[in-house]
């Protein structure tokens, strides 16, 4: 479908079963793959970037099997959001080392897989090519692959030095004993994460150290809780210090469940508190709540700030408009340091044309590496919507305009793009949503299920 027209939303009210997180989803896949064991993963969230992650798997003769991994391009049979429905997928783990040693993968714009894999390759002792959709290209990878080079990675770039496709060859002997790597932090939390993920195939001890500020934290939380479940602790010491014990390795936990990402949940919540302005919501989402370990569910609290009243337990939240934003009509601007949930963040650009003045959104500019340049891309389709739209280098200033416009919104390929600005519906305004087929990376169903809480 070439675009997608909603026309104006009256309210939006119900509960939305959330589909698998992606961060959890492709850590678990790559760690399950790398462990001894076979691991059963339950409620795999089925999208384009996973699909690139198990064809990578399938291609370094990982073994995969149960219904949700024919291969055949009906990888999973998804349920209405999105989420495997299929008794789980099983993985037979190649105990750190893939048994094939020579290999191209192709990556797509999955950051949660080629990031990863680099790493992971870089010490796997064969050859391989990385590559990926012109997109790709353009995310720098060179922090990562410093990082790699420092502990004895044989890694070369095969157009744009810094940049994808990499060429990766069996590690250099001598660097065998290097146990202490710094890597920078505030490019994307991804690196890190692809770092310590690897680390452990090697047999000794090592220390990570962060050069500046770590970006995006609760992102790294996700990944040394996957990493635990999986037999490895890294030990974290003050804020940017990592300890890998010697002789680490991955052990299948069994059976593992995705929990639901909390990323897709924002747009339903910020709809909830939209909509309760005019006597709609509450909306719920099932999947994610309290328990969680992904930092975007401080998003939440975001709302709440714009007066949003916000309900919580385990497994579930649930948001409306709180009774002095009802009567105001208007939620409360927003002024605030984002760069704990930059992913979930995005939404409330497009709930700042709900607010009562200019809401600015700080520190965000990992933005700028995104599936696109996510900051110049938010502005300039945020000023079609009628808002005057300033930026920065990392961050973004929307003053809401007295009245919504009709607008047709570019997606730039970048699904929280779509999703972001379905809300805009909300306005009262027609809202046409080019290349909707974008929201396959993390939530294919999701305008379908949108559609089905609204009115």
């Amino acid at each position: 479908m070439e675009y997608l027209d909603l026309t104006p939303i009256r309210r939006v009210s119900g509960t939305v079963r959330l589909p698998g997180s992606k961060s959890i989803s492709n850590r678990i896949l790559l760690l399950a793959a790398l462990a001894e064991g076979t691991t059963r993963i339950l409620d795999l969230l089925e999208s384009d970037d996973t699909r690139y992650m198990l064809e990578a798997l399938r291609t370094l003769g990982v073994e995969v099997s149960g219904p949700a991994a024919r291969g055949d391009g009906e990888t999973m049979v998804a349920s209405a959001t999105g989420q495997a429905d299929t008794g789980g997928l099983a993985i037979t783990g190649a105990g750190g080392a893939f048994p094939v040693r020579s290999a191209d993968l192709f990556l797509g714009n999955a950051g949660t897989a080629y990031r990863p894999l680099t790493a992971v390759l870089a010490f796997a002792g064969g050859e391989y090519k990385l590559d990926g959709l012109p997109r790709m290209h353009e995310r720098p990878i060179k922090d990562l692959v410093d990082a790699l080079r420092k502990v004895g990675a044989n890694v070369d770039y095969l157009r744009n030095e810094g940049y994808p496709p990499l060429a990766i060859h069996a590690p250099k002997a001598s660097a065998e004993g290097v146990t202490r790597v710094s890597i920078r932090g505030d490019v994307s939390s991804q690196f890190l994460t692809a770092l310590l993920m690897a680390l452990p195939l090697r047999s000794p001890a090592a220390e990570v150290t962060i050069d500046g500020e770590l970006i995006s934290r609760p992102y790294i939380h996700i990944t040394l809780n996957t990493m635990k479940r999986f037999g490895v602790t890294v030990a974290e010491e003050g804020t940017n210090l990592f300890r890998i014990p010697a002789g680490a390795r991955y052990v299948s936990p069994g059976e593992i469940r995705v929990e639901g990402d909390a990323s897709s949940a924002s747009y339903f919540l910020t709809a909830g508190a939209i909509s309760g302005l005019t006597g709609g919501g509450p909306v719920r989402v099932e999947g994610v709540g309290r328990d969680s370990i992904q930092g975007d569910v401080a998003l939440a609290q975001t709302l709440e700030s714009m007066g949003a009243v916000i309900e919580m337990g385990p497994h579930w939240i649930s948001a409306t408009a709180g009774a002095d934003v009802k009567r105001a009509g208007k939620l409360r601007a927003l002024d605030a340091d984002l760069n704990h949930i930059p992913d979930a963040a995005m939404v409330l650009a497009v709930a700042a044309l709900f607010a009562d003045g200019p809401s600015t959104l700080r520190n965000i500019g990992s933005w700028r590496v995104k599936e696109t340049d996510r900051i110049a891309a938010m502005a300039t389709e945020l000023r079609k919507l009628g808002a005057v739209a300033t930026e920065g280098p990392d961050w973004l200033r929307v003053e809401p305009p007295a009245k919504l416009r009709n607008a047709t919104i570019d997606t730039y390929e970048d699904h929280r793009i779509a999703m972001s600005f379905s809300l805009a519906a909300l306005g009262g305004v027609t809202v046409r949503i080019n290349d909707p087929g974008c929201v396959a990376k993390t939530f294919p169903e999701y305008f379908r299920v949108f559609g089905s809480i609204s009115t």
